[in-house]
């Protein structure tokens, strides 16, 4: 009997060889791009630990940095970021716990809580951004990355995740 990996080489083997070039192509976008998430989450934490803030991880300077000066619920975090659900509502509810977001139910809708940063969780925010700051000047000067080349980038990741989401929503 095979296993699954040995099929898996025999059917790549037996596709057209453009269609292994692009299919190889886009596996290693796919490693890259979930590599890269977690190189950022370990770039934040070793800012903060260098810093000595203890009480924050790396996923909540990011969930903090992305509330900024909004006012939001987590389902708007949600579909802002790349947060699941049941990790959203931990974070926030250990981000309340240490006085790093406020939150109060919304006077329209009871069921809904908006959630804000307070001047904690402003400081957390502005630390993640020094260190983005820090980062631009050195991406340019070391990586050679310019502004044309992260418009092409982002254009096409965002072409990529609009395919996935017309995948998921047509089921395609």
């Amino acid at each position: 009997m095979q296993s699954n990996t040995s099929g898996a080489v025999q059917e790549i083997a037996q596709e057209p060889e453009e269609s292994r070039d692009i299919k190889h192509r886009y596996l290693e976008a796919l490693t890259l791009i979930e590599r890269l998430h977690r190189r950022l989450l370990d770039v934040i934490k070793d800012e903060f630990e260098r810093n000595g803030e203890p009480e924050v991880n790396s996923v909540q300077a990011l969930l903090i940095f992305n509330i900024g000066d909004h006012e939001l619920t987590a389902g708007e975090l949600k579909t802002r970021g790349h947060y699941q659900g049941s990790n959203v509502s931990y974070n926030l509810k250990k981000l309340v716990e240490a006085g790093y977001v406020s939150h109060e139910r919304s006077a329209s809708d009871r069921r809904s809580v908006r959630v804000s940063l307070t001047d904690k969780g402003l400081d957390v925010r502005e630390k993640v951004d020094a260190l983005y700051n820090r980062q631009l000047q050195a991406i340019h000067d070391v990586v050679g990355l310019d502004a044309d080349e992260f418009d092409r980038l982002n254009k096409a990741l965002a072409r990529l995740e609009r395919f996935w989401t017309d995948q998921i929503l047509y089921r395609l």
